[in-house]
């Protein structure tokens, strides 16, 4: 079986984060023979694993609020549970959170503001000052799998979300299952990992914006070499 991913999101081809994203994976189909496919939150939420059961890499998009915060979230589930190599960005990143906080931390109504402003357990929210459109750097925690694939210490990255992890539940993502892999200058959250599967990992920022068919970014890269390692 060929390995291919699916991308979990609408697409939209003014988006930059998105056509970047297909641009990164196109990179990378001359040293790894692989498909990839988008596929809307809303028929996820529809099809569920049968829809996904096919594909050996998942990741979740940016570009939220999506058709179907269910859907969204169940690809992340399938991704966690049935170990399939995941990356989420921007958004997927966020919604990854949702999904951990309602999984592993117990957290049944953990919610992102974009869906519900009235919930009592924003994990995700409105940041105070937006990181669209910002370059800023991104210092790697030794011994992650982020670090590895990196291997370097610090790297600068390119932002384009208004949401990010509540810093009212920032402590409850310290967690034994839960690696925190990248923060900012002010610590605060930018990558995070389970240490547990093969791949998975989630950004705040936009990886495939800085990815060329000369340098590869590490984390994309890593990825798929882990999609294509059936």
């Amino acid at each position: 079986m060929k390995p291919k991913i699916a991308i979990i999101g609408e697409y939209y081809d003014t988006f930059v984060p998105h056509t970047a994203l297909n641009e990164s994976l196109d990179y990378l189909k001359a040293k790894y023979d692989f498909g990839y496919e988008w596929i809307e939150t809303l028929t996820v939420e529809k099809y569920r694993d049968e829809i996904l059961k096919g594909f050996t890499g998942i990741w979740s998009a940016p570009g939220s609020p999506f058709k179907s915060l269910d859907g969204a979230l169940h690809a992340i589930t399938f991704a966690r549970l049935k170990d399939v190599p995941h990356l989420g960005t921007c958004a997927g990143f966020q919604h990854a959170v949702i999904e951990l906080a309602r999984s592993i931390l117990g957290i049944k109504d953990a919610q992102h503001e974009e869906y519900d402003t009235m919930s009592s357990n924003l994990f995700v929210s409105r940041m105070a000052c937006s990181l669209a459109g910002k370059t800023m750097d991104v210092f790697l925690k030794k011994d992650t799998l982020a670090h590895k694939l990196y291997g370097i210490d610090r790297t600068e990255e390119n932002y384009y979300c208004n949401f990010g992890i509540n810093p009212t539940f920032k402590s409850s993502l310290i967690h034994p299952q839960i690696l925190i892999s990248g923060v900012d200058q002010d610590d605060e959250i930018r990558i995070m990992e389970l240490p547990s599967k093969r791949f998975f990992i989630i950004t705040l920022f936009v990886p495939q914006t800085r990815s060329t068919i000369e340098v590869p970014h590490p984390l994309i890269k890593g990825f798929v070499e882990a999609a294509c390692t059936i």
